[in-house]
Order: C-alpha cells, then sequence, then structure tokens
C-alpha cells in the first residue's frame, strides 16, 4: 500500500513538472465578448470579480461588469457569469479588479487600455456632464438626468479630478499603459484591485473574501511564472547574440 501510494506521489510529480512551462489554452473571453457587440454599439468592459479554483492545476476565472448602450445615451450595465480565462490573462489583469479593459465610444474606435471606469466614454463628454469648480479644484459631474451614473462610477465618494482626467489622456490614452490615478497619501493607487476604491465598492467579493494567505499564494504563482518568463527571454537573447558571434568569429577566420 506504502508503495503503491508512494509510486501515485512520483506520478503526480512527474505529471506536474512535465506541464510545467505549458500553459492550457483558454480563448480570451474578452475578444468572444467584443466580437458579439454590435459594430455601432458604444460599451465599456471592466474587469469585476476574479477567482482561481484547484490546487495543483489552478483554474483562473474573470467576472466582468458590461456598460453598453443599446439605445444611443442610455447606458446600461450587466455582470457577466464567471469566464475562464488563461494564467497569463490573469497575471496581466491581476491589478485591475475595477478597472476598464476595454471600450468602445462613438466614434467606433476601440481601446484596450486599462483606465479607471467610465474614463473613456462619461467622463469628460459634454453630452452627459460638465467639470464644476469647487474646493479649489476641477471635478467631475453628471447632469441630473445621468446622475445615476456618479453612483455607478462612485464618483460621489471618489471624485474625478480634472487632473486626474488630463494626465489620462495627455499621457497613457492610447499608449498601451495602464492608468491607476494619482498615488494616494499611504503611497498605493486610487484605483485598482489593491485600491481604497475597488474594496469599499465590492467588500464582499470573491476575490476580497478568500483569505490573505490564499491571494498571496496565487500572486507569489503569477509572480514567479511572470519572472521565470522574463529570465528565459533574457537568456535566449544572451544565447542568440553568443551564437551568432560565434559564426562570426568563424567566417571572420
Amino acid at each position: 500500500m506504502k508503495y503503491a501510494k508512494s509510486a501515485s506521489l512520483v506520478l503526480l510529480l512527474l505529471v506536474v513538472a512535465s506541464c510545467g512551462g505549458r500553459e492550457k489554452f483558454v480563448k480570451n473571453p474578452l475578444d468572444d465578448i467584443i466580437r458579439d457587440m454590435p459594430a455601432d454599439r458604444v460599451f465599456s468592459i471592466e474587469l469585476y470579480d476574479m477567482n482561481v479554483e484547484g490546487n495543483f492545476f489552478e483554474d483562473y476565472f474573470h467576472q466582468y461588469r458590461i456598460i453598453e448602450e443599446k439605445t444611443p445615451g442610455q447606458p446600461e450595465e450587466r455582470t457577466t457569469e464567471w469566464m475562464q480565462v488563461s494564467e497569463s490573462q490573469f497575471q496581466k489583469h491581476v491589478e485591475d479588479m475595477g478597472m476598464e479593459l476595454a471600450s468602445r465610444g462613438e466614434d467606433g474606435k476601440l481601446v484596450k487600455d486599462v483606465s479607471p471606469p467610465g474614463y473613456n466614454n462619461y467622463v469628460g463628454n459634454e453630452k452627459y456632464g460638465n467639470w464644476v469648480q469647487r474646493d479649489g479644484g476641477s471635478f467631475w459631474e453628471f447632469y441630473g438626468k445621468y446622475a445615476f451614473m456618479s453612483s455607478m462610477f462612485r464618483m460621489f465618494t471618489y471624485p474625478v479630478n480634472r487632473s486626474y482626467y488630463n494626465d489620462y489622456r495627455g499621457n497613457y490614452y492610447g499608449r498601451g499603459r495602464s492608468y491607476y490615478g494619482p498615488r494616494t497619501t499611504t503611497g498605493g493607487s486610487y484605483y485598482g484591485t489593491n485600491s481604497n476604491y475597488n474594496r469599499t465598492s465590492k467588500p464582499n467579493s470573491t476575490w476580497s473574501s478568500n483569505r490573505s494567505n490564499f491571494k498571496n499564494r496565487v500572486n507569489s504563482r503569477t509572480s514567479r511564472s511572470s519572472s521565470a518568463s522574463s529570465r528565459t527571454s533574457r537568456s535566449s537573447s544572451r544565447y542568440g547574440g553568443s551564437s551568432s558571434r560565434s559564426r562570426g568569429g568563424g567566417f571572420g577566420k
């Protein structure tokens, strides 16, 4: 019996080792959501919640909030079911809970910058609101008929200062860079997975409800995977460089 258990353990370890470095292919659900949207529809997709299941072979999941205008000028929101994502996709967005991952505006342009919710289609859009002066600064305020959007984007508690918006539009929009807002007084980010904005907006989310050690294990694993990938890339680069120099030396002699 002990031998059988040992053999099973060895077999399991061999399977784990053989799978090392191989990522199970999982189609990005964002691509499917975008593909299924009517070509002229204004929408934005936010990362609403995250989860990881399993021990040796983890499965990764996202849940999205979609804001779309089935009728122009009338935004509606809905939350998707849980959708499986690849490990690399999970790693890519592990800091992006509560953030917008993709959007399409009235101009038909598809944007895949990671940005604060509402920054692409609604904040700064005079169709929905305007900038008002208060407390020594300029802040975005929705018109009365769109006041529900202030609640949707939690702008009563976390107002959007015009300087934040200008920073995003001037230095991040369309450049493939993620924008998490200004640094807080405690050194954290205004938006994103570990921000107060996200934690207080969904205190009972699946990700927030997981024990700290579970989240640390996942974050540690994804960090190690990213580091290993980076080391492999650098190693390949060095190998390629030395191989090229060796061939060059041979031809030179």
